[in-house]
């Protein structure tokens, strides 16, 4: 396998995840929210005509950035979330596209800001090759994504019950440091944090995961119903980590933001 490139599950079945967990997503949706209030703080001062928010979701970010830049473009994989967001407004066009093949034309924009997205394209070496292609001089990438440590106390519950692959795998920040750094694109930004919800109980989390569209959908993941006798396992496991708040589900969040040369 070629350095870098991370095994993710099969698009078509991310696609189809999120566009069932459209109609929940933005009742579960409050990390999502904060960092990507986070990442538009972290945008240069400068006045963007032409933007796409790559990978929308539902369109929240989309009608924010057209509230501070005017309408721009919006990109989704998952037709039910383009669905969403078109109700929203915002944008100009909404394009059910592959943020590692995107459908438009060299130097056609000036920023594209990606929230939450990008950590399910196993490719991410492409990615950034898409926005040094598309973007003009001058031009901006923004992203948030996801790295490894990400759900790290579920992932560490249930290696305590079987050997199987229950939790998302996200690449090492190291590997995203790496490919920044070879893009062709200059770094003007690029740091992770840990964020930390806490659930009264792990129904409460494995429910919030199913509705944000992200529960397990990796390739080597069980098949079938998971036995009670699992769960209860998973449970008792996952208590010992219990705090005062309740039981802690840290997400390793990526900020990166990049500039095209002019």
């Amino acid at each position: 396998m070629p350095e870098y490139l991370l095994v993710v599950p099969d698009k078509r079945q991310v696609a189809a995840s999120f566009s069932r967990a459209a109609g929940s997503y933005d009742a579960v949706a409050s990390l999502q929210r904060e960092v990507g209030a986070q990442l538009l703080a972290r945008l240069p001062s400068l006045a963007f005509s032409r933007w796409l928010d790559l990978g929308c979701g539902t369109g929240h970010f989309t009608r924010l950035l057209a509230e501070r830049f005017g309408a721009g473009m919006a990109l989704d994989l998952a037709e039910g979330m383009l669905r969403h967001a078109r109700l929203r407004g915002g944008a100009r066009h909404f394009i059910a596209g592959d943020a590692e093949a995107l459908p438009l034309r060299d130097g056609s924009l000036d920023l594209i800001y990606s929230n939450l997205a990008v950590q399910w394209c196993g490719d991410f070496a492409a990615v950034l090759g898409e926005a040094q292609r598309v973007l003009r001089p001058g031009g901006v990438l923004a992203f948030s994504s996801l790295c490894a440590g990400t759900l790290g106390e579920l992932r560490d519950s249930w290696q305590a019950v079987d050997g199987f692959t229950h939790v998302n795998r996200f690449r090492a920040f190291g590997d995203y440091e790496a490919l920044c750094a070879d893009s062709g694109l200059q770094v003007l930004a690029l740091e992770r944090q840990a964020r930390t919800l806490h659930f009264p109980d792990l129904r409460a989390l494995t429910r919030s995961l199913k509705e944000l569209g992200a529960h397990n959908l990796n390739p080597g993941r069980p098949g079938g119903l998971t036995g009670p006798a699992r769960i209860r396992a998973l449970a008792a496991a996952y208590e010992g980590l219990r705090t005062a708040e309740g039981l802690p589900a840290t997400y390793q969040v990526v900020y990166a933001v990049l500039c095209k040369s002019r």
